[in-house]
């Protein structure tokens, strides 16, 4: 559900109801601006741990390990397609 800000305002605890269905964007200026979620969707959210750069960077590797060792492949046979660019 979206709603403005002044609407947010003036109906304030049927919004807090209706958060607990589904969450509410309230938009200023026409624009995404906040959301209005229930206490259990927010704990949800909250408690889910916080995956770190190493940890995105470990499992990218994993998941897409023969699509790397192609690239390097290609890179061992052929170098760069650049490598002969020269600026002006």
């Amino acid at each position: 559900m979206r709603v403005t800000a002044t609407e947010a305002k003036n109906r304030f605890g049927a919004l807090c109801a209706e958060a607990k269905r589904e969450p509410v964007v309230v938009e200023k200026a026409g624009q995404p601006d906040t959301v209005i979620l229930s206490y259990e969707e927010y704990r949800r959210l909250s408690l889910q741990p916080q995956e770190g750069a190493q940890a995105r960077k470990k499992r990218f590797n994993e998941d897409h390990k023969d699509w790397i060792a192609e690239q390097n492949r290609h890179f061992e046979q052929n170098g760069l397609w650049n490598e002969e660019l020269r600026t002006w």
